[in-house]
C-alpha cells in the first residue's frame, strides 16, 4: 500500500537520482509502446490510446492503416468507416470523429503535416495536453513529460508529487528530473509501471524500487 512505504529520509532530488540511476539499470533503452512510423500515425495511435491499453491499440492500427494512413487519406472518411475499425479501443463514436476532424485540419491549416507546437496541438479535435505531450517528445524529441495514470501513480509511491492531478504530478516531476531526460524517464516508468508496480496487487517485496526507497538501499 502506498500510505506504508516509509520514505528513507532524503531529498526529493537525491532520492529522484537515485531512482533515475536505478531505471537506468532496468529499462536502459525504453521502446515506445505505441507502434507508428511518423508522426502522424503516432498521433492517430495516441488519440486512440485514451482508455484503452497500448496493447490493444497495436491490434487494431495495423487494419486501420490499410484503410488510411495520412492526412489526406484520413481527411476524405467517413467517420463511420473508422468507428468500424476502432470499435475495440472503445469511445469509438468520438475518437472516430476526431480523428477525421483533426486529419482536416491538418490538410487545410498545416499542409497535412503534425505540427511541432503545444499550441497547435492542443487546438485539434481530441488532443488534450497528455496526447500533445507524448506526440511531441516521441515524434519531436522535444522537452515534454507526459503524465498517464501509471507515472501519477508511480510519482505518488516514490514520494516525488503529492498532486490530486495529473497537471500538478507533471510539474512536480519536472522540477525534480533534467529537462534533457523527462522523455526517457517517462517510457522508463512506464516500463517499470508495468512490470513491477501495478496498480493492484502491488508488492512492496517484489518491488525493487518501492523496496529499495522503503530499506534506504536506493
Amino acid at each position: 500500500m502506498i500510505s506504508k512505504l516509509n520514505l528513507v529520509r532524503m531529498s526529493k532530488k537525491e532520492r529522484a537520482k537515485r531512482v533515475q540511476k536505478m531505471l537506468d539499470n532496468y529499462f536502459p533503452e525504453p521502446p515506445i509502446p505505441l507502434q507508428h512510423s511518423d508522426p502522424f500515425t503516432l498521433l492517430v495511435a495516441v488519440v486512440l490510446s485514451a482508455r484503452c491499453t497500448d496493447a490493444r491499440v497495436n491490434q487494431i492500427t495495423p487494419k486501420l492503416f490499410q484503410l488510411a494512413k495520412t492526412a489526406e487519406e484520413f481527411a476524405k472518411l467517413d467517420p463511420k468507416e473508422v468507428q468500424a475499425i476502432i470499435r475495440p479501443c472503445g469511445l469509438s463514436p468520438q475518437k472516430s470523429k476526431n480523428l477525421v476532424a483533426l486529419s482536416q485540419i491538418l490538410v487545410q491549416e498545416h499542409s497535412g503535416k503534425v505540427p511541432d507546437t503545444f499550441e497547435a496541438l492542443e487546438a485539434l479535435p481530441g488532443v488534450g495536453h497528455k496526447t500533445a505531450s507524448v506526440v511531441m517528445t516521441q515524434a519531436f524529441n522535444m522537452p515534454a513529460f507526459p503524465v498517464d495514470t501509471h507515472i501519477h501513480r508511480l510519482a505518488k509511491r516514490w514520494g516525488f508529487s503529492t498532486g490530486k492531478n495529473v497537471k500538478k504530478t507533471e510539474e512536480d516531476l519536472k522540477e525534480l528530473f533534467p529537462k534533457k531526460t523527462w522523455g526517457k524517464i517517462h517510457l522508463q516508468m512506464i516500463h517499470y509501471a508495468r512490470t513491477y508496480c501495478p496498480a493492484r496487487g502491488h508488492d512492496i517485496d517484489h518491488c525493487p524500487i518501492c523496496s529499495a526507497i522503503a530499506s534506504g538501499k536506493a
